[in-house]
C-alpha cells in the first residue's frame, strides 16, 4: 500500500492574527517532513467560504510552493474544482500542466464537483446540474491537456474556440485522473470512468472490501469507458492519524480533532446552517462533544477502532492498516491535519510512523504493484479501446486568427474602446 497526508487547512475558531500563515507555513514544513520521510503523496483541497472546515481555497499555490521544497513526494489535488464557474477548463488545464512542470512531473489530477451549499450558491452553480457539468468539464480539461491544437467544444455548459492550451504537462497525455467519493455510487461512477478513487467517507476496514471489490469488477467489465486519456486504476481511503508509543497519550493528541473534522464536514454538508462570518463551528463541536461524554463516558485506554483506529500505537496502527491492505486498498491517506491538532504532536507521529510502520508495508509494495499492473493491462486496453477520442482537426481545418491589430487595418472588425487602449 501507498501512503498520503490530507490537508484541509482546518482553522477553528477563535482566530488571532497570524494563525492563517503560521497555518500554512506548518503545512509547508509538514509536507517537506513527509518528503523526507517517504510518505508517498500530499493531497490538498479546493474549497471556499467553508470556515473554520477549510482555509484552502487556492490549492495549486500551496501545492506549488511544495514542490519546491520536495523532490518525491507526490503532489494532489484532492479535489480542484472543475465546474467552470469555479474555475474556467482552460484555466484549470494551465494551472494543472504548469504545476506538473515545477514539480517535475508530479501531480496528481483529483477532480470534484462539491455538495456544500456555500460553494455551489456562492459561484451560483444549480445543484440538479452540478454533476452534468463536472462530466463535461472533466472531459474536456483533459483533451485540453492531451491535444495540439485543441480543436474547440460547443457544450452545454460552456464554449471555446480552437486553441492550442500551453504548457502541456510533464506527464503525458496528462497526470493521473481521480475524483472525489463520498459513497458506492461515486466509486461506480469512477470505475466507469476509468479514474482513480478518492474516498472521502470514513469506512471500516471491513466495508472497506465491499468498496474495492465494486471498483475493480467495473474497471474490468465493458461498463468502464475513459473520461480521460489514460486509465488510472486506483482507490485511495482516509483514516485518522495520531501516534504515540503510548495510546492514552496518542488519543489525547488526535482523536477531538478527528471528531472535529467529522463535526464539521457533517455540519456544512448536511444537518447545520450557516451565517458568514459569525458561525463559529468549533463552539458548537464542543457544546455537542461534552454534553455526548456526560451522557457516554469514553475508556481512552482502550484501542479504537473503524475509522478511528489510525488513532493509537505503532501496533494499534499497523492491524488497522493490515485490514485495509488485506481487502485491496491501494493508499491509506492520513486526516493529521484537523481541528486543534498541534504542528509538532503532527510531525512527531509522522516520523513514528515512517520509522516503525511504513517499512514492512513498503517491502509488499512493489510485488504488489507488479501484480496489479499485469493483472489489468488487458482490461485497460480494452477499455481504452471503447473510448471515443476527439478527433484532431485536419491542418487545413483548423482556423486562422489574425491578431486584433491587423483586423482593424483590415476593416475586418470595429474596434470598441478597450482594443484602442
Amino acid at each position: 500500500m501507498k501512503f498520503g497526508i490530507f490537508y484541509e487547512h482546518q482553522l477553528p475558531k477563535p482566530w488571532k492574527e497570524g494563525l492563517e500563515q503560521q497555518l500554512f507555513q506548518d503545512a509547508l514544513d509538514q509536507v517537506e517532513l513527509a518528503d523526507k520521510l517517504g510518505i508517498d503523496y500530499a493531497w490538498e483541497v479546493e474549497h471556499h467560504f467553508l470556515e473554520e472546515y477549510s482555509h484552502s481555497s487556492s490549492p495549486e499555490i500551496f501545492l506549488a510552493a511544495a514542490s519546491q521544497r520536495t523532490k518525491n513526494i507526490r503532489l494532489g489535488h484532492g479535489i480542484r474544482q472543475v465546474i467552470t464557474n469555479y474555475n474556467h477548463p482552460a484555466r484549470t488545464a494551465e494551472c494543472i500542466a504548469t504545476l506538473d512542470l515545477v514539480s517535475n512531473g508530479r501531480v496528481e489530477f483529483g477532480t470534484g464537483e462539491s455538495s456544500a451549499i456555500l460553494e455551489l450558491g456562492g459561484f451560483d452553480i444549480p445543484v440538479e446540474s452540478k454533476r452534468e457539468q463536472y462530466l463535461e468539464a472533466v472531459e474536456q480539461i483533459c483533451n485540453m491537456l492531451a491535444m495540439d491544437p485543441y480543436p474547440g467544444f460547443e457544450g452545454k455548459y460552456f464554449s471555446m474556440p480552437c486553441r492550442n492550451i500551453v504548457p502541456k504537462p510533464a506527464q503525458r497525455p496528462h497526470p493521473p485522473l481521480w475524483v472525489a467519493c463520498s459513497n458506492r455510487e461515486t466509486i461506480k461512477m469512477a470505475a466507469r470512468l476509468g479514474i482513480g478513487a478518492l474516498t472521502f467517507a470514513f469506512v471500516d476496514p471491513l466495508e472497506a472490501k465491499h468498496w474495492v471489490d465494486e471498483y475493480y469488477s467495473i474497471i474490468k467489465s465493458d461498463e468502464c469507458v475513459p473520461i480521460g486519456h489514460t486509465v488510472n486504476a486506483n482507490i485511495a481511503m482516509v483514516t485518522s492519524f495520531s501516534l504515540h508509543q503510548d495510546r492514552e497519550e496518542a488519543i489525547s493528541r488526535g482523536l477531538e480533532g478527528f471528531e472535529f473534522f467529522g463535526y464539521a464536514l457533517g455540519a456544512l454538508y448536511g444537518f447545520g446552517e450557516h451565517k458568514p462570518g459569525r458561525t463559529n463551528l468549533f463552539k458548537q463541536f464542543r457544546e455537542a462533544r461534552e454534553k455526548q461524554l456526560a451522557e457516554m463516558p469514553v475508556d481512552i485506554t482502550e484501542s479504537l477502532t473503524g475509522a478511528r483506529g489510525g488513532i493509537g500505537t505503532p501496533d494499534d496502527m499497523r492491524g488497522h492498516l493490515k485490514k485495509f491492505e488485506e481487502v485491496g486498498v491501494d493508499q491509506v491517506t492520513f486526516i493529521q491535519q484537523a481541528g486543534m491538532n498541534k504542528h509538532e504532536h503532527i510531525c512527531e507521529s509522522l516520523e513514528l510512523f515512517a520509522s516503525e510502520v511504513m517499512p514492512e508495508f513498503k517491502a509488499r509494495e512493489a510485488e504488489r504493484e507488479a501484480k496489479k499492473a499485469e493483472e489489468l493491462a488487458p482490461y485497460i486496453e480494452a477499455a481504452l479501446a471503447r473510448k471515443k477520442f476527439m478527433p484532431m482537426p485536419d491542418d487545413k481545418d483548423i482556423p486562422v486568427f489574425p491578431a486584433l491589430g491587423r483586423s482593424i487595418a483590415e476593416g475586418e472588425q470595429e474596434p470598441d474602446k478597450e482594443a484602442q487602449v
